[in-house]
């Protein structure tokens, strides 16, 4: 496929192509959140999955992830091992920032770069309109440019799915936009998205509904 070349050439390495979930149940708590949750998705494609709070969203994201284990059903990666493609091919960004406020913001985007195996921090600085931020320490930073400062490492660290719960939240209009088109490309270069969203993406996207 014309899209998934692009992308590995980019990221020099072998990609996820494809993500399957068969059947799919988490239970938390001694609650049981979803099950019989079906998804494909192929290169160049994006998912918004929505549903109440407290219906599992998030913890569908970290089972994709490998940090959630599933009441029953598998999910796979198409031809590529499931360590593998957990251990170097996705990117999960949680609805918190997951940043060290007194670290600056330089030093925050170097670090999550390195633990990613990239290091392109200025394209992605600049990209997200952080290059004069960057010597700020995160405290200062408004929750806004926070956000935005958790996605840069999306594009400091290229990798083939991205794994987003709520990540429009808190940007403006302006940004919302903004972050829609650095979403587009990625999925315009054979990346994936599935996204926990309450407010519509602003990319076209197949929509997953949990609910107990």
């Amino acid at each position: 496929m014309r899209r998934t070349a692009k992308l590995s050439k980019r990221l020099g390495q072998r990609l996820i192509t494809q993500l399957v979930l068969k059947g799919c149940a988490i239970r938390r708590g001694g609650r049981l959140l979803f099950d019989g949750v079906d998804l494909e998705l192929a290169a160049g494609e994006a998912c918004a999955l929505t549903g109440a709070n407290g219906s599992g969203k998030t913890s569908l994201l970290r089972a994709v992830a490998g940090l959630v284990r599933l009441e029953a059903g598998e999910i796979g990666f198409g031809a590529m091992d499931p360590a593998e493609a957990r251990g170097d091919g996705l990117h999960l960004v949680g609805h918190a920032d997951g940043l060290k406020a007194a670290r600056t913001a330089r030093e925050e985007l170097a670090f999550w770069s390195r633990w990613c195996g990239g290091g392109a921090i200025g394209e992605a600085a600049e990209a997200l309109e952080l290059t004069t931020l960057l010597d700020l320490e995160v405290r200062r930073l408004s929750a806004g440019q926070r956000r935005r400062l958790a996605l840069a490492r999306l594009l400091a660290a290229p990798r083939p799915l991205w794994l987003l719960d709520e990540p429009l939240s808190p940007l403006d209009a302006r940004w919302r936009e903004g972050f829609g088109v650095l979403m587009a490309r990625h999925l315009a270069g054979g990346g994936m998205i599935v996204a926990a969203v309450h407010d519509p993406l602003p990319i076209a996207a197949k929509r997953l509904e949990l609910s107990a």
